[in-house]
């Protein structure tokens, strides 16, 4: 199972973040601690949305929507 997440800057709420994993408080952990250089300086990060997906393929694809234009368009309107 892979899952879709949404998270949300603390220290500055205008920064978002979309990612894919396999274990969705593990990355969140990371993510937290510095540990990927496209967050790191927007620390501390919390969770708005978590989508669990059966196939990877699946989230994926819908990751990839989420980073394109339209996506960014709908998640704004619908998760934000």
């Amino acid at each position: 199972m892979k899952y879709v997440y949404l998270m949300q800057s603390l220290s500055n709420p205008e920064q978002r973040y979309t990612g894919l994993t396999k274990d969705v408080e593990k990355r969140l952990v990371a993510h937290n601690a510095g540990q990927s250089i496209h967050t790191a300086k927007y620390r501390p990060w919390r969770l708005v949305l978590t989508l669990a997906f059966a196939e990877d393929s699946n989230a994926i694809a819908f990751e990839r929507y989420l980073k394109s234009g339209s996506g960014r368009a709908f998640a704004s309107k619908h998760f934000w």
